[in-house]
């Protein structure tokens, strides 16, 4: 005879988890042993807050359901805002939490574990006891992966050691996609066959139906952009334009701006994907696809909403629209292949490297297949704008909730779900140093990843957001030698001030992580965040 416990452990395993993530304690001590002996690795991090990124990250590069497993009341806070990142990117997440039993009403430990989960929109669930708690796993395992959601499981300390039988796994097919009205494709096909100048803009819901949107491109003369965190979707495509939004290049802007269809398959149209409506044309007529019918039009007005699946829906449209020239002319390839039009760069000095130039010279020197992760700060845009990547699993950007300090456990999770790939982090001095703690945690499992800290001794979006003239002593710092920092916890590390100090990436044998430790030029506040402040 099993724990309830034990059953939730095992029965985790057998619905399809990978790893696992977190900080064991007393409450979580016995499900995290059972998923262990179940055969999921488990990952223990020096903060749960690190673990919960882990595993979102985990999660959106594998294509699994990441899995959490915290201590009850003080584990579970601490790890929220990494929980919170993953509910509002719809990351299929579970976390396994303990609780306090119903009968520990003074327990220092008892909260509302409900309610917290809720607040930030991911769906509480409890197993209730042993005659139910297959049923409650697996209602939680299905909400987790079929409904994209972020789902917080609890398991109470009294129910976790009842006996309880395994039994059988049920059946949990992947359910059947949604797929279009006849009247919502015959309207969307007559949209693309009076457009002359289409652009696709693949969301989140694109992701792995990148080559029936790229045939259907291909055919209607469509141009080819995503939203962040979709960005790799159309590599290779010479028609992509890489990111639409506050990344977007100036030739990319200026496409996508000149469009008279923008259609976003799985893209909510945010204003950071448009720019604040900005990257719409005059007479630009605006149509979104969602295989969920309340996404359609929840951030801007659009001209047609078709709710169904990306891929249903693009295979569809593909059997009955006219091929035609479209956005696809001679004038527009010359233009894509002179490059983005970012200009020179020239804010280097003698101790002190220019972002652009530093990020330009990385994507040179390192392999093509790699996943990129990127932090929050005044610095994202250069990773995100400058370094490429071979597809949409490359590319693992945790900042719906744009929280500072993700990056580092963005990637350890992404480089465990992508071992085959060199995991490259873009970060800043102040999200680096808000997760130093996890440094510990890529030395303890030896991971071949390259840290590039974009390090300008600041808080750098404040000093933008704020501006010169405002009092900035409380976001900037006294440099910090972050290298040093770095070595203590075992890694390798180099001080970057000029490319001449990117020598070391060359001779790196990425049998250990390295930290770049780049001391940064002054840009004056980046592109991108003057234009995400507009809307400030």
């Amino acid at each position: 005879m099993s724990t309830v416990a034990e059953v939730v452990g095992t029965l985790v395993a057998r619905l399809g988890a990978g790893h696992a993530f977190g900080v064991v304690g007393s409450g979580n001590f016995h499900v995290t042993n059972a998923l262990t002996n179940a055969g999921v690795e488990f990952v223990a991090t020096r903060h749960e807050g690190g673990a919960a990124t882990m595993a979102d990250a985990y999660a959106r590069t594998s294509g699994r359901v990441g899995v959490l497993t915290l201590h009850q009341g003080c584990g579970l806070t601490n790890a929220m805002t990494g929980i919170t990142e993953a509910a509002k990117s719809r990351t299929p997440l579970l976390v396994l939490t303990a609780d306090t039993a119903a009968s520990a009403v003074r327990s220092n430990f008892r909260i509302d574990q409900n309610a917290l989960a809720a607040s930030v929109g991911a769906v509480p669930e409890r197993v209730y006891g042993a005659d139910t708690v297959v049923e409650d796993v697996v209602r939680a395992w299905r909400t987790a992966r079929d409904g994209r959601r972020t789902v917080v499981l609890n398991l109470p300390l009294d129910v976790q050691g009842h006996e309880a039988e395994p039994g059988d796994v049920p059946d949990v097919a992947a359910p059947v996609p949604v797929r279009p009205g006849g009247a919502a494709v015959e309207a969307l096909t007559a949209a693309l066959d009076a457009a002359q100048r289409p652009v696709f803009l693949g969301g989140r819901g694109a992701r792995g139906h990148g080559p029936v949107l790229r045939e259907l491109a291909a055919r209607t003369g469509a141009l080819l952009a995503t939203s962040a965190v979709a960005n790799g979707l159309f590599a290779g495509d010479p028609f992509d334009l890489g990111i639409s939004g506050g990344f977007s290049t100036p030739v990319t802007a200026e496409l996508i701006r000149g469009a008279d269809l923008l259609v976003g398959w799985g893209c909510s149209l945010t204003m950071w994907t448009l720019r604040h409506g900005r990257l719409i044309g005059e007479g630009t007529r605006l149509i979104q696809i969602d295989d969920e019918a309340d996404a359609l039009g929840a951030n801007r007005r659009i001209d047609l909403g078709v709710h169904g699946d990306v891929g249903e829906t693009a295979a569809a449209v593909l059997a009955a629209v006219d091929a035609r020239t479209g956005y696809r002319r001679p004038e527009v390839a010359a233009r894509l292949a002179a490059g983005p039009g970012w200009g020179t760069f020239d804010l280097s000095t003698a101790d002190r490297i220019d972002p652009r130039e530093l990020s330009l010279e990385l994507d040179r020197l390192l392999p093509a297949e790699r996943t990129v992760a990127v932090d929050s700060g005044n610095f994202m845009g250069y990773p995100a704008a400058f370094w490429n990547v071979p597809d949409e699993a490359g590319f693992c950007f945790t900042q719906a909730f744009q929280s500072i300090g993700l990056g580092l456990a963005t990637a350890v999770g992404a480089a465990l779900a992508r071992p085959d790939r060199l995991t490259v982090l873009g970060t800043g001095d102040g999200g680096l140093l808000m997760a130093a703690a996890e440094l510990d945690t890529v030395a303890r499992l030896g991971l071949p990843l390259l840290i590039v800290v974009y390090d300008d001794a600041a808080y750098g979006a404040e000093i933008h957001h704020f501006g010169a003239e405002a009092d900035l002593s409380a976001v900037t710092f006294p440099d910090t030698d972050i290298a040093a920092i770095a070595r203590g916890y075992g890694l390798q590390a180099a001080t970057v001030r000029t490319v001449g100090d990117l020598d070391v990436v060359r001779s790196w044998d990425r049998r250990t992580a390295l930290l770049l430790d780049a001391k940064i030029a002054n840009d004056g506040g980046s592109w991108w965040l003057a234009e995400a402040f507009r809307g400030h």
